[in-house]
């Protein structure tokens, strides 16, 4: 059964509604786990990615496969560290089993991209994070409108005053560092990640006046 209160006033409240949601099932669509949920308050920098993956949602906790792994070692992060970093969202909480093709993982349909912003929404309301990391390009297109993933990446932009750095998605499947001057940008966007951890960057800020914010100033 899936409680969405009208409010909330903590993480751990809005935490135990996100485990027991059950949204997308509900309405008939093919999902192949729990909701994965993972982060603490205090948590300074929010990362948005697409969905979990199959490890993910066997072992109920976010980018345990071999995309994480990959993550990790871009960001120069080990497990503790990473984990201490970030509070982890996503734009579908659950797995959402193999695409048709066998290459990858299903895309999650609009309707359950819909049905799970609800979470997204209220986890930046009560953490207001300092730093937001998208992972791919779904995660970007859903925060930040109809941007596209290439020209993002190595920039920064401000939403509600917060900064936003994207990051192409590191699984397996994806050609994007193949493709000349992508591993450039790669390197320009975790230079910018990690001057917003780590000290202040000089570089400037994209603005995006028209995308809606997540949450209010």
């Amino acid at each position: 059964m899936t409680l969405r209160r009208s409010s909330y006033r903590s993480l751990a409240s809005l935490q135990r509604d996100l485990r027991s949601c059950s949204a997308c099932a509900a309405a008939g669509h093919r999902i192949e786990s729990l909701p994965v949920v993972e982060g603490q308050p205090g948590r300074r920098a929010y990362l948005y990615g697409q969905a979990p993956g199959l490890v993910e949602g066997e072992e109920g906790r976010p980018w345990r496969g071999r995309a994480g792994k990959t993550l990790r070692r871009w960001l120069e992060l080990d497990e503790d560290a990473f984990y201490a970093t970030f509070y982890f969202g996503a734009v579908t909480r659950c797995y959402p089993g193999r695409a048709a093709s066998g290459r990858g993982d299903r895309t999650p349909t609009p309707r359950e991209q819909e049905l799970c912003a609800f979470w997204q929404r209220w986890e930046l309301e009560l953490l207001r994070p300092r730093l937001i990391v998208t992972v791919g390009g779904l995660a970007l297109r859903r925060l930040l409108g109809s941007t596209e993933l290439t020209p993002s990446v190595g920039e920064r932009f401000a939403l509600g005053g917060v900064p936003v750095v994207p990051l192409p998605h590191p699984s397996g499947a994806s050609g994007w560092l193949n493709v000349p001057g992508n591993r450039t940008r790669l390197e320009r966007a975790l230079a910018l990640l990690r001057a917003e951890l780590y000290g202040r960057s000089s570089m400037p800020t994209l603005p995006l006046s028209s995308v809606r914010k997540p949450y209010s100033s």
